[in-house]
């Protein structure tokens, strides 16, 4: 497992599950046994206000308002899972609060982070670091541009 802590097992899949596509996600859930659950909420859109800070210590604003999808799943031995996406994208939320759900469970954890989390993971890595890589070339090191004073 990626992290020591189930909380930050949960937000190591939750960085990944929500970066990754709904189709990827269930293509990796349909190789899984899954046991009972049910929907304690079924998927459903909505409305969260976006806030802003000017200057990141500045006094926060309502920015807008963002489209989100969310769900609640709950497995028959008592694991509740949540997922929350930017969107409209219902069946995602759900796969997503089904993954927490069983992240939970100690007898789901470990199949949940070897055959979805972890391969999602390995294939967001290069995207990833060609991002880094990019941002990293137009990088301006303002500490040793040589000052005209004297």
């Amino acid at each position: 497992m990626s992290g020591n802590t189930l909380q930050e097992r949960r937000q190591g899949a939750m960085q990944v599950l929500s970066h990754a596509p709904a189709a990827d996600i269930a293509l990796r859930m349909a190789e899984l046994p899954l046991p009972p659950y049910q929907q304690l909420r079924a998927p459903e859109n909505g409305l969260v206000m976006v806030r802003g800070r000017i200057g990141g210590d500045g006094a926060p604003f309502n920015l807008g308002e963002a489209t989100v999808s969310r769900a609640a799943i709950r497995l028959h031995s008592g694991e509740v899972g949540f997922g929350y996406v930017l969107g409209r994208d219902g069946e995602k939320a759900r796969l997503i609060a089904l993954c927490d759900a069983l992240i939970q469970s100690p007898d789901h954890a470990s199949a949940i982070e070897a055959k979805v989390v972890a391969p999602l993971r390995a294939e967001m890595r290069p995207a990833r670091d060609q991002a880094a890589a990019q941002a990293a070339a137009t990088r301006v090191d303002f500490y040793t541009m040589v000052r005209g004073e004297g």
